[in-house]
């Protein structure tokens, strides 16, 4: 799964793709518009999970494995719908899952805001306008070529121009079309179009230091969550606030020296960890755990998965010849003084079948046959 880090220019992107990383890459100060070809950062990040730290300690084995998120960093979005910047970097956003939008409330002389003064509403409202347009650009195009190829006598596709019409009108009204009710037919044609506005979406609030645990950043990320509601938006994103700087810094110190510093700031943990679990979240994931001498492991797989399935995450064989899970919730296991054979004595451990909804922190022994 991938999460594109994006928002206007300078807002800290790569900051906070550093923080996420570990990773000391330089944060350029881009130019409004591009004229060479910039390469995209790539990082894959471990989701912090007491969960799978508390299992390790338990079971000693000689590999641990995380649950795992992709986090891209590109060049940051340009104000005006004609930017060649754009068309850049909607086409990473469009091969993502979802988006992480930083939006700069820090103020420094030294980094020009490419829409002038810090205001951090007016950037989220001024970035949706922009994938919106986006998007309305693409169903213009795609209509032309339809309307071309029904010129030259070729058959209409009349689902899709329905589809693309629907669109248009709630496009050009300024709608997201994550706003926009679509029956599961349509849902199946708008696959392959990749819409940037029908995303999800975490707002991440790049904020001094001085701001901190501060009312000031409270309310205003009240005042964000206010605008998507009054828009009617059905899922409204999480909005979290974080100073890039310090989470970079800490990014780069040693466990020890981390904690130390934490403790200094007041800081329960980096919010780096928080935002790396709202992306597993935002992207409708969970994980399940297998355990054992050799390795204990976290698979990730979509909310709502079965169990038939999530055999076919570690092992088609297993898929195959699946008989049953023999399933224990991890809060179940800590109950069970840490033992499978102790939650078997209580009755925690269960058997299910195929159709076995997987919950997040199931612990899962597959039984099949090939």
């Amino acid at each position: 799964m991938k999460l594109t880090i994006t928002g206007f220019s300078n807002s800290g992107k790569t900051t906070v793709f550093n923080a996420l990383t570990g990773l000391n890459l330089p944060a350029t100060t881009y130019p409004t518009l591009i004229s060479a070809e910039v390469d995209p950062h790539v990082g894959v990040v471990k989701i912090p999970d007491h969960r799978i730290n508390k299992l390790s300690s338990v079971y000693k084995p000689k590999k641990t494995t995380y649950a795992a998120v992709e986090y891209i960093d590109y060049l940051g979005i340009a104000s005006g719908r004609d930017a060649a910047q754009n068309s850049k970097v909607f086409n990473l956003i469009k091969d993502a899952d979802a988006i992480v939008h930083i939006v700069r409330t820090f103020e420094d002389d030294a980094v020009v805001h490419p829409l002038g003064k810090i205001d951090a509403l007016r950037d989220v409202k001024a970035f949706e306008t922009e994938i919106i347009f986006g998007d309305l650009e693409f169903v213009e195009k795609r209509l032309e070529r339809m309307e071309e190829a029904s010129k030259k006598g070729k058959k209409q596709d009349e689902a899709g121009k329905r589809l693309l019409l629907k669109c248009k009108k709630a496009l050009e009204d300024e709608i997201s079309l994550r706003d926009i009710e679509f029956n599961e037919e349509e849902k199946k044609i708008m696959l392959p179009y990749q819409f940037l506005s029908v995303m999800p979406e975490i707002i991440v609030l790049n904020i001094d230091e001085k701001d901190l645990n501060s009312e000031k950043v409270k309310n205003l990320q009240q005042e964000i969550e206010t605008y998507f509601k009054k828009k009617g938006q059905s899922a409204v994103p999480p909005v979290l606030a974080l100073c890039g700087k310090i989470e970079m810094e800490i990014a780069q110190l040693s466990q020890d020296e981390a904690k130390a510093f934490l403790d200094d700031m007041g800081i329960a943990e980096p919010a780096m960890n928080r935002l790396c679990r709202v992306s597993y979240e935002t992207l409708g994931l969970i994980s399940f755990f297998t355990v054992g001498e050799d390795e204990v492991k976290a698979w990730t797989i979509k909310n709502g998965t079965n169990a038939h399935k999530a055999a076919g995450k570690i092992h088609s064989d297993i898929e195959k010849g699946f008989i049953r899970a023999e399933v224990i919730g991890f809060d179940d296991f800590v109950l069970s003084d840490e033992s499978m054979v102790k939650g078997k004595e209580k009755g925690l451990v269960r058997l299910e079948g195929k159709t076995y909804p997987v919950k997040d922190g199931d612990i899962i022994n597959f039984k099949f046959n090939v």
